[in-house]
């Protein structure tokens, strides 16, 4: 129910989450090659254009932060589909201008975005950007939460901030809203690379506040 394909010559993970019960589907950071994406998404042997409304519906896409890397399939892919774009509050404005797409509608912590019966919760993740966002699903379903984090938190760390504060900004979200919030079975999808789990960061977190990035 969540796939990933990795795009773009910075291997980024673009994700897919589909509702079991209706079909209706999320794909998250349209980050570059956008004719792939479309394949991935597209229905039919002509590989048509996935459907916004209906049964397998692509809802929408969500971007999780402003970086190029991650919009760079952005408006060729909302332009085939019609779909609707998220992004958080704070990077919508600057999503907009360098993706050249219309503004995304801004979300912001703890709001639940819907995908068919499914409802994600957004987790706000200041410091390697303003804006950047993390979308948790929490059920139902069998098994444990998963966390789509963008570049907020890989396996080993959290990702690059410009600065002491925006550090401390991004692990004081990270404990907060991430670490104290859910438990160590709880899986990571990263922006980039290979999936992880909290208990598997978790001893580390020490070391990562101790190291400054």
């Amino acid at each position: 129910m969540i796939e990933s394909l990795s795009v773009g010559p910075m291997d980024n993970n673009a994700y897919l989450i589909t509702d079991p019960d209706t079909g209706a589907r999320l794909l998250v950071d349209a980050a570059a090659e956008p004719e792939r994406l479309l394949a991935w998404l597209g229905e039919g042997d002509q590989g048509d254009p996935p459907r916004t409304d209906g049964p397998g519906a692509l809802v929408g896409v969500v971007t999780t932060h402003r970086h190029a890397d991650h919009h760079g399939g952005l408006a060729e892919l909302l332009a085939a589909t019609g779909a609707t774009s998220w992004a958080g509050a704070a990077d919508a404005d600057a999503i907009a201008d360098a993706a050249g797409v219309p503004l995304p509608r801004p979300l912001r912590h703890g709001d639940r975005l819907p995908v068919g019966t499914l409802s994600l919760e957004v987790i706000a993740l200041r410091g390697h950007t303003p804006g950047s966002i993390a979308l948790a699903w929490t059920g139902p379903h069998e098994g444990p939460v998963h966390l789509i984090t963008g570049d907020s938190l890989f396996p080993g760390g959290p990702g690059r901030t410009a600065g002491p504060d925006d550090f401390r900004s991004l692990m004081t979200d990270l404990e907060q809203r991430v670490f104290d919030r859910y438990d160590d079975d709880t899986v990571v999808h990263p922006g980039h690379g290979l999936p992880t789990t909290l208990g598997a960061e978790r001893p580390a977190l020490p070391d990562w506040w101790a190291r400054g990035w």
